[in-house]
């Protein structure tokens, strides 16, 4: 069987891409593997690729990124391709509505309408936008429309966004952290009381109140724990160097040392002498 030259052009671009996916689709002579996919079983591989995005963005590694990205883009090719052989729509259909909707969302610049305002003011016109588009699609009730798979800390940031649109919400950060002390005191009650299941209930009720407190302190959970979780590692290898400097290993010290060694660790860092 004759190649496509298209499939063989290092410059073919857009183009060359989808015909591939439509090669590896192939009932008769495309991928075994890529065949038997759909939506479901491609889903997680897609929200894998784009966290790969995120944490070549957050090290910084623009060596990487371009790779990440052309993941992350055959990703909504293979969702577009499978939806074209259902008879749903096309590549070009779903670039088509992002378009669309880039241009209703964005009036100040591609409109009549000023550009001359703030970022505040920007997003509460785009956030008018979309809740017009909601409306469009028969979602009627305040939280319908937020995705399910999202993660869970930035999904409850989302619901609580849209609540205290309609008034529910504590105007005071005061109130939040107030409630934050009576979850907690739950959830110490709920170890000693409760079963699993109602201990990981009340648990879940603290991480919602925690995504609400860093909702009103304009912060984002997601970006703080990965922060987080990197100073973390970070000071673990750390702990992890100056045992080995003494020709140990972390199996080989008890949580006392481990400990002295983190506080030591994190001094130097605040000062700013960490080696």
């Amino acid at each position: 069987m004759a190649e496509n030259p298209l499939i063989l052009d290092p410059k073919g671009g857009m183009p060359r891409l989808l015909e591939i996916m439509r090669r590896l689709r192939d009932p008769e002579t495309g991928c075994p593997w890529d065949i038997e996919q759909d939506f479901a079983t491609i889903a997680p591989y897609t929200i894998e690729e784009a966290y790969e995005v995120a944490d070549a963005i957050e090290r910084e590694a623009w060596d990487e990124l371009k790779g990440e990205l052309g993941d992350l883009l055959f990703q909504s090719v293979f969702h577009a391709q499978m939806a074209q052989e259902r008879g749903l729509f096309s590549f070009d259909e779903v670039a088509d509505t992002m378009s669309d909707k880039m241009v209703a969302r964005h009036p100040h610049v591609f409109g009549d309408e000023n550009r001359d305002k703030s970022a505040e003011q920007q997003t509460r016109d785009w956030e008018t936008i979309k809740a017009a588009e909601r409306a469009g699609k028969q979602q009627k009730g305040t939280l319908d429309g937020v995705a399910v798979g999202l993660p869970a800390l930035l999904r409850a940031v989302k619901l609580q966004k849209r609540a205290a649109r309609v008034g529910f919400d504590w105007p005071d950060v005061s109130q939040v952290i107030d409630k934050i002390v009576e979850e907690a005191g739950e959830l110490v009650e709920a170890r000693d009381t409760l079963t699993q299941s109602e201990v990981e209930e009340e648990f879940g009720d603290l991480l919602f109140v925690m995504a609400n407190l860093a909702r009103h302190m304009n912060v984002d959970p997601e970006a703080a724990l990965r922060g987080t979780n990197q100073k973390f590692i970070r000071r673990f290898e750390g702990i992890e160097a100056r045992l080995a400097a003494e020709g140990k290993t972390p199996a080989q010290a008890d949580l006392e040392e481990m400990d002295a060694l983190w506080n030591a660790i994190k001094v130097e860092e605040k000062s700013g002498n960490s080696t």
